[in-house]
């Protein structure tokens, strides 16, 4: 699947991305961005936003580790977990709707796994609006999480 917010994006891609032997790891999420005080978990467009909130913070002196799913099924909860006992803190960011989604998934698993044990707060999940999307720029805006969201719900998770 594809996230159509995404056509007419322009992004760096890396020279080992561009081979026509790279292969994307099925099942396999991606570190983007190490770090000890919150996990941030993603897929899709919002991985990018995620980036942003964290070089944000990061210069209030918050370290996020970025981790980039690539796949939600299978998903790579293990990275995910590791992340958690490493951070003691996760936040999950999806442009979906709350209900069912894959940031719900995540918290659960988080929740029903042996890293729920090092969680020093609640997981908080970023999500899309429970609205319909809307059509107009200021709205869809308002309807999917942004950096600023992120940002809010890292410190909301470290109570700061």
């Amino acid at each position: 699947l594809e996230n159509e917010l995404l056509y007419g994006v322009p992004f760096e891609m890396s020279e080992q991305a561009q081979s026509k032997e790279f292969v994307i790891p099925i099942g396999k999420a991606k570190v983007e961005r190490q770090g000890t005080h919150v996990t941030l978990v993603a897929h899709s467009r919002p991985v990018g936003h995620c980036m942003e909130a964290a070089a944000v913070l990061s210069k209030e002196g918050v370290e996020c580790e970025v981790i980039n799913l690539r796949t939600i099924r299978p998903m790579d909860i293990e990275t995910v977990e590791a992340s958690v006992v490493k951070t003691n803190h996760l936040v999950t960011v999806e442009g979906g709707w709350p209900q069912f989604g894959v940031g719900a998934e995540i918290c659960a698993r988080i929740m029903e796994g042996p890293a729920f044990n090092y969680l020093d707060a609640p997981a908080v999940r970023v999500t899309g609006a429970d609205v319909p999307m809307p059509y107009a720029k200021i709205l869809e805006d308002n309807s999917i999480p942004q950096v600023k969201d992120i940002v809010f719900a890292v410190k909301k998770s470290l109570n700061i």
